[in-house]
């Protein structure tokens, strides 16, 4: 019994060794050391080229099997191509036939993915290089096609489309605890963007919707994206907005009380000092500042309706649009978080930086054809960006946050306040 095991192992072995593909290649040493970096280059890549031909060789050999027993037959080349340094290159494509007819190189077509293309494009032109330098900027130590400014175009189009998919198909994380919303205008559309952050302090960029303007619409349309791919409205969430009516409206026509909303700080400010003389806004600007401080919410409120009142003095508009909404720039310290995360997740700073990111790789775009153009593009960027985002500061104070939006009444927390 333990020699037919032995047996066995060895014929399994020897089946294997069969599988392997075996290419030796005779380096002319003496011209490579007393060539230049060029000739290494040249022949490493015609080494890459001869080890392609040799798959293919070597699948057509599993296929035409021994001499009497074959089932397809040998039947010449013709012209083709493999993509191979960013570029297709010419190859002679060997061809089988059955007795019915032809039969496909499953090597060869493995070697004319057009995801590798379009790879090796999403790369360059992340990097800032243009359709137009597309063929000046890669190896020329090949000769090959479908590298000019037309080809490059279509590759990236078709890159930018998966990765627009990616996004929008993608899951929500389940255990999001924060959803930040805002928007950013590109060649006259508003692509409106919206990242999470999970329990761990990860934060995910979520999704993405275009519009004329950062209108309910819009929002809404994003909201229920997220809700179908897994955003659970049965559960608390603590939403960061800016300013906009809009937004506030969507937010609670989809996620309806389970939205605790958080109005961003810095737009109230600007919103506020906007309709001030230049010689008060300092004044109201520390006033605001000091007031949104302070650890104790009442204390808080307190404080920003006197601010309000002196305001009315001499900018009726200034003040009611403090007033507006004035609760909702509460809500993290009515949720008796930290300092440092009351301080991050106050305002919608986060999503700032993240389109700062994302308009850093768009930045060289002259002309946008579109809203599908500008979604394919912010899409790319976006992702991009969220490969370099790090864990929120204070994020050892999440679980605290979870248990507040686990535990808390949502209208009775606020009015306590």
């Amino acid at each position: 019994m333990r020699k037919y095991r032995k047996q066995m192992q060895q014929a399994k072995e020897k089946a294997a060794n069969k599988e392997r593909l075996t290419l030796e290649a005779q380096l002319p040493m003496e011209q490579l050391i007393a060539g230049v970096r060029e000739d290494i280059e040249n022949f490493a890549a015609e080494l890459g080229l001869t080890i392609i031909r040799r798959v293919m060789e070597a699948e057509i050999e599993r296929k035409v099997g021994q001499w009497g027993q074959q089932a397809v037959w040998r039947h010449g080349q013709q012209p083709g191509y493999v993509v191979f340094g960013g570029r297709k290159v010419v190859v002679q494509r060997p061809r089988l036939r059955s007795q019915d007819q032809e039969v496909q190189l499953s090597s060869y077509k493995a070697f004319q993915s057009q995801g590798k293309l379009q790879e090796s494009v999403g790369r360059h032109l992340m990097r800032q290089c243009s359709t137009r330098d597309y063929e000046g900027a890669i190896d020329s130590c090949l000769d090959g096609y479908g590298i000019k400014k037309s080809s490059v175009s279509r590759h990236w189009k078709a890159a930018t489309a998966q990765e627009l998919e990616r996004l929008t198909q993608r899951p929500v994380p389940k255990d999001l605890l924060v959803l930040m919303i805002d928007g950013k205008f590109l060649g006259g559309s508003c692509l409106v963007a919206a990242i999470g952050i999970d329990l761990q302090g990860q934060k995910h960029v979520l999704g993405l919707w275009s519009g004329a303007t950062e209108n309910a619409t819009v929002v809404k349309g994003l909201l229920e994206d997220l809700v179908s791919r897994g955003l659970e409205t049965e559960r608390k969430l603590l939403v960061v907005i800016d300013g906009a009516k809009a937004l506030r409206k969507a937010v609670h026509m989809v996620l309806g009380e389970q939205a605790l909303v958080q109005r961003c700080r810095i737009h109230k400010q600007r919103n506020v000092l906007d309709y001030l003389p230049e010689e008060k806004r300092a004044q109201a600007a520390w006033r605001l500042r000091a007031a949104w401080s302070k650890k104790d919410p009442r204390a808080a409120e307190k404080e920003l309706r006197k601010t309000a009142q002196w305001l009315e003095g001499f900018s009726p508009m200034a003040a009611a649009s403090l007033l507006e909404g004035l609760e909702e720039t509460l809500t993290v310290q009515k949720l008796q978080l930290a300092p440092e995360l009351c301080r991050i997740l106050a305002n919608t700073n986060l999503m700032e930086n993240c389109f700062s990111q994302a308009a850093h790789y768009m930045r060289r775009v002259k002309r946008w054809d579109g809203p599908k153009m500008i979604m394919r593009w912010g899409a790319a960027a976006l992702l991009k960006a969220e490969k370099q985002f790090r864990r929120i500061k204070g994020c050892e104070q999440l679980p605290h946050l979870e248990k507040s939006l686990r535990e808390a009444n949502l209208n009775s927390t606020l009015k306590a306040a």
